[in-house]
């Protein structure tokens, strides 16, 4: 069990994490890594740093090219895998001491094509985990595909995120992400996971997801719509191969439309003419019959579908309301993110 595990960080104007990042991966008590830092045009000193990293450790490779975004990073950096593993870091987050070994040996343990670790979400003082979808210390959880797939269309214990992941490299290697799209991971995940036959899923939080003020995330544009398109393509997917997903990929869509409506909302500036808000409407009403067979057993999701139906700004008001009797502890607050102080 000392098979190569390739590690591949693309880095774009991340001068001030790269050094917790990439120390992270090379502290490993997994030591036979192959860590290839992919310098996607950034601006600032990265290159430097990652050449740096290179020239000390004869593991790490800094390659070199214009940029072209994360997908494209990503896509180049495999170019230069030769593991039998491969795992994706961005470059702003970093891994616990023994995420790699655990990874590879639930991998041969339960000859899984994916092994996968739970995680923090990491600020600047504090971690949030998720203690509604994984428990610490309990034993690992096993998908068949068919398992799997619900499991990533319904994104709880399964994220569509490509990081965090041990992937065996035969399984991705002529899988490209797709370039040009914000949220690359929705258009690429399913179909990865469509070959998959055993998914290991750890409970242990080893991954830190840094979450960043500056993000793409954080700042709100009309390309955060790339999302929806990415769940519309993997829809017509579903819709061939897995048609016993049918309701609860319309109900990811329903969510996240709405999610974006409201986001569009706040940040009219960034649809001013209320183009994008118009498309979402008009999707959902003429979906509508569709969408509200799909949610028939989710109450909060039901009634938010009919207000928005009635108009936009019912389910505002409703999300408001909610929200408010929640602060006054009419609505008991929502429980699950455990806070764990740095």
């Amino acid at each position: 069990m000392n098979q190569i595990v390739s590690v591949v960080v693309p880095i774009y104007k991340v001068e001030k994490y790269l050094s917790r990042c990439v120390d992270s991966i090379l502290q490993q008590t997994y030591k036979n890594l192959e860590i290839i830092l992919v310098n996607d045009g950034s601006p600032d000193n990265c290159g430097i740093i990652a050449d740096q990293y290179a020239k000390e450790d004869k593991r790490v490779k800094a390659v070199h090219k214009e940029n072209g975004g994360l997908s494209d990073a990503r896509n180049y950096g495999m170019r230069y895998v030769t593991g039998e593993f491969t795992l994706f870091v961005d470059s702003d987050d970093w891994l616990e001491q023994k995420m790699i070994q655990e990874l590879v040996q639930a991998s041969y343990k339960y000859q899984a094509d994916i092994v996968q670790a739970a995680f923090y979400y990491a600020y600047d003082d504090h971690l949030l985990f998720d203690s509604r979808v994984y428990k610490k210390d309990k034993e690992p959880e096993s998908f068949d595909n068919k398992t799997l797939m619900y499991q990533l269309v319904k994104n709880e214990k399964v994220k569509n995120f490509a990081w965090g992941k041990l992937y065996k490299t035969n399984l991705i290697k002529d899988i490209p992400f797709k370039k040009g799209v914000l949220f690359e991971d929705v258009f690429w995940a399913h179909l990865v996971m469509q070959r998959v036959n055993t998914f290991i899923s750890l409970n242990n939080p080893m991954y830190f997801y840094y979450q960043r003020e500056d993000s793409i995330v954080a700042n709100y544009t009309t390309r955060n719509l790339d999302f929806i398109q990415g769940l519309k393509e993997r829809h017509r997917f579903i819709e061939k191969h897995y048609p016993y997903l049918v309701d609860e990929s319309y109900k990811m869509i329903l969510k996240m439309n709405l999610i974006h409506y409201n986001l569009l909302l706040r940040n009219r500036k960034k649809d001013t003419t209320g183009l994008y808000r118009k498309e979402i409407q008009q999707y959902i009403k003429k979906q509508y019959p569709i969408l509200r067979m799909a949610v028939m057993n989710e109450k909060v999701l039901k009634k938010q579908l009919l207000l928005f139906n009635l108009h936009p700004y019912l389910n505002v008001l409703f999300l408001v309301g909610k929200k408010l009797l929640t602060k006054v502890s009419i609505i008991p607050q929502p429980t699950g993110l455990d806070r764990v102080e740095m």
